[in-house]
Parts: C-alpha cells; sequence; structure tokens
C-alpha cells in the first residue's frame, strides 16, 4: 500500500507538466472558438473572455463571403489527388530503399531527408516560370504535381522506415513461392504497411488542406482556389472583420479536427511502428 502511494506520487509532476501543456495546446483553439462567435468591435476590447453578445450570424456570412461552398470542394480535389499521387510515388521509393537493396540507397535516403528540410521559398520563382512556359499556372494539375513533389520526400522516408519495421520472413517466403517484387509490394507489403500509408496520406492531406504560399501564387481564378486563401476574403484594403475571419478558421480547421479524431488510433501508431527502425 506503501508503494502504491509513493508510485501515485511521484507521478504528480507528470500530470501537473500534461496539465500544463494541455492548456498552452487549447488555449488558442478555445480562443479562435470564442472569437468566432464576437463582433469586430467586441473581439478588440475583449479578446480572450466569453462574447457577451453571441453572432451565430458570422457563420452564415463567413461562410458566403468566402465562397466556401467553392472552395471547399476545390481543396478536397487537391488534397485527395495530392495524397494518391504522393503515396504512388512514395509507396514503390520506399520499398525500392528499404528491401531492394539498391546501390547507392543511403544516399538517395538522405537526399530525401534533406530535401524534406529545403524551404520552397528557395525555387519559388524559377518553379513560376517553369510552370508558365509549360502552361500550367492556374490549373489544379499544376499545384498537385507541385504538392506531390514538396510531399514525396517526407512520405518516402516514412515508408521505408515502415517497411524496415516488417518481418523479414514474410518476404522471403513470397520470393521462395516464386512472387516477383511487384507482387511482393502489392500482396505482402501494402496490406500489412495500411497503417504507415495512412499516417503518411494523413501528413500529406494537412499539409495540401493548409498549404498557403503555393495555393496563392500558382492559382488566379477565384473558381480554383482552396480554402487555405478563404479568408483573404474579410480582408479590405484599410480592414479586416476579425469575427468573420476566426469564424472561417473555424469552418477551415473543423474538417481536420474531425477526421483525426476518426484516426487518430491508427495515426499514432503508424507513427511509432514506422520509427521503430530507421
Amino acid at each position: 500500500m506503501k508503494s502504491v502511494n509513493q508510485r501515485s506520487q511521484s507521478t504528480i509532476p507528470n500530470h501537473v507538466v500534461l496539465m500544463i501543456l494541455l492548456f498552452v495546446a487549447l488555449l488558442p483553439v478555445l480562443s479562435l472558438l470564442m472569437n468566432s462567435f464576437k463582433s469586430t468591435a467586441e473581439l478588440g476590447s475583449n479578446p480572450l473572455g466569453i462574447p457577451q453578445t453571441w453572432r451565430i450570424e458570422n457563420y452564415t456570412e463567413a461562410w458566403a463571403g468566402g465562397r466556401y461552398a467553392t472552395i471547399i470542394p476545390n481543396s478536397v480535389i487537391i488534397t485527395a489527388m495530392t495524397i494518391v499521387g504522393t503515396l504512388a510515388l512514395a509507396g514503390p521509393a520506399a520499398y525500392g530503399l528499404a528491401r531492394l537493396k539498391l546501390r547507392g540507397s543511403d544516399w538517395i535516403t538522405f537526399y530525401f531527408l534533406v530535401g524534406t528540410s529545403v524551404p520552397a521559398q528557395l525555387f519559388i520563382v524559377p518553379l513560376f516560370i517553369m510552370w508558365r512556359d509549360l502552361h500550367l499556372l492556374n490549373t489544379r494539375l499544376g499545384l498537385i504535381i507541385i504538392y506531390c513533389g514538396l510531399s514525396a520526400p517526407f512520405a518516402t522516408y516514412l515508408l521505408r522506415s515502415y517497411f524496415i519495421s516488417l518481418p523479414e520472413e514474410f518476404i522471403e517466403a513470397a520470393r521462395i513461392d516464386g512472387a516477383s517484387n511487384l507482387q511482393i509490394f502489392l500482396r505482402i507489403i501494402m496490406p500489412l504497411s495500411y497503417p504507415g500509408f495512412l499516417t503518411a496520406g494523413l501528413v500529406v492531406g494537412l499539409g495540401a488542406w493548409n498549404e498557403f504560399l503555393f495555393a496563392v501564387t500558382f492559382l488566379s481564378d477565384p473558381d480554383l482556389k482552396p480554402i487555405s486563401t478563404g479568408l483573404y476574403a474579410f480582408q479590405t484594403r484599410f480592414a479586416r472583420d476579425w469575427g468573420l475571419t476566426n469564424a472561417g478558421a473555424v469552418i477551415m480547421v473543423l474538417p481536420i479536427i474531425i477526421l483525426f479524431l476518426f484516426l487518430q488510433r491508427r495515426f499514432v501508431e503508424g507513427l511509432t511502428q514506422g520509427g521503430l527502425k530507421a
């Protein structure tokens, strides 16, 4: 009994730290939610408190003013195609680096790791010129190709780590039965690695959904813009409606939060299992 009490007392500092971190993480979200029901004037005088007048109409005005009925489907299309394209590239590449013992695979893996840390702003100007010459400006396809290129190094590195952690016996048994590398990848690696693919897809999709710089640079047609550019609608030359901006931000992040709550168990499983080996 004494040891149990000592153990519970020893975990008190851990709980205190976790509660502080939880408060720090939730405070911006709660502040965003509360401010989404305020007018701009009330938000300036009461930025952190509960709204004195709950303006439910902020959401209807933000939905209409931000053209969310148009930009949400655009983002869904761009995000879905980015996930499919990135995983289609990263899956076979990760399998080759993890299981085929290619010459120079360690250097290629290191190159992919470096590629995840290179700021995209470094090549946005030459890429813009190239896309202009290829007539890919102001097209969803052009933006999807960019997102796939930006996401593929990280997805390849993550999936490679996951593939290495899989038992070698399954692959050797398939080779003895005469399976080709393509059959091994499609029938053994992919079914066993679906948490890894799910994790990579969620990370890639989140990046594509929230990306702003390339979206606002390479798309000029309002009917093609994604949701990340929607908050521009609430800004005028000399002012911004912060109540509608917060409501629009809630609309933007709500689908991601709901999706993560449904898939958080698989997401964490994919991250932890993929990190067992490098």
